[in-house]
């Protein structure tokens, strides 16, 4: 065959089909965002957070897993929105269901957005300073971590020790983490008026804050530190409607999850009790004047702290 004859390679059959490296890479990032839209969406419906937090980031970023999101999957992993409920909001709202979030026009966001408010109000804080601060929070959040850097990086602030009726864990110490009560004595504490609040926790064991050394610490100036559950907030707040409530969040969901199983405290019939918990107090979030996220000890520690100031 002639030179001039042979047929000739297309120039662009090289970029017609990317290397199998380039398509391998594409699908690990399509796997990836899946994954995250998919924790986005646990968040969202634990309650982790708002979907109004969830709307602002895709917005903020529209190429983001979260801008990548169909407004359908953002709407059903709302509490108590199914399929049905969803087509009616959209039809609503006048937003196609094929829209993303990230991608949603100006009267479209704003129309989402009065629905959310309407719907799941965000909780606003309160105003003022108490020097009887409350730390409280999910199971596993790391309430405890964050209160030992407190008393340890801010010895201004008493932080509590609370009476309990649970067994010590190991290296606990007494009057140092907790004070460890038989139940015959936390119920003659109870009778005698000296815990500021109690409850039973997880359906096994009791826990309560002595009030004497916290008034002692409030007459002397100096500003305490209650690291309690939901229940104690809640006591706490109906003896004490000034008392600074602070709600302390995990990153998210998943790790909230992570948390609760890598500590190897609790047997699995104890876990899945807890995370139901979790659940409930999640929900509870609204009751509280502040909300921290525990992403990190030492700056979650610090923002709990600015806040007792």
């Amino acid at each position: 065959m002639a030179e001039g004859n042979r047929p000739r390679q297309s120039s662009t059959a090289g970029h017609n089909r990317p290397p199998e490296v380039d398509r391998a890479a594409a699908s690990r990032r399509a796997v990836a965002a899946r994954r995250e839209r998919a924790a986005l969406k646990r968040d969202v419906a634990m309650r982790v957070i708002t979907p109004q937090e969830l709307l602002r980031r895709a917005l903020a970023e529209p190429t983001s897993p979260a801008g990548a999101m169909r407004v359908t999957e953002y709407l059903t992993a709302l509490p108590a929105i199914g399929e049905g409920k969803r087509d009616r909001i959209l039809a609503d709202l006048e937003i196609s269901p094929v829209k993303r979030l990230g991608g949603l026009g100006v009267r479209q966001r704003t129309a989402l957005k009065a629905f959310l408010d309407g719907r799941w109000p965000e909780p606003q804080a309160r105003d003022g300073r108490s020097r009887l601060v409350v730390l409280a929070g999910p199971t596993a959040v790391g309430k405890g971590t964050v209160a030992a850097h407190i008393k340890e990086h801010h010895p201004d602030i008493l932080l509590s020790v609370s009476a309990t009726t649970r067994a010590p864990r190991p290296g606990e110490i007494e009057g140092e983490h907790y004070f460890f009560v038989d139940d015959a004595e936390f119920d003659r504490m109870v009778a005698a008026g000296e815990l500021l609040e109690h409850a039973t926790v997880h359906n096994r064991h009791r826990y309560g804050t002595p009030k004497a050394p916290i008034d002692a610490a409030l007459t002397a100036g100096r500003t305490v530190l209650l690291e309690i559950d939901l229940q104690g907030a809640r006591q706490v707040r109906a003896a004490a409607p000034d008392a600074n409530l602070v709600f302390l969040l995990p990153p998210s969901w998943d790790e909230l999850v992570n948390r609760l199983v890598g500590r190897g405290t609790e047997d699995e019939e104890e876990r899945t009790r807890r995370l139901k918990t979790a659940k409930g107090e999640l929900a509870s979030q609204g009751e509280f004047d502040h909300h921290v996220v525990n992403d990190d000890v030492a700056r979650a520690a610090a923002e709990v702290a600015a806040l007792a100031h």
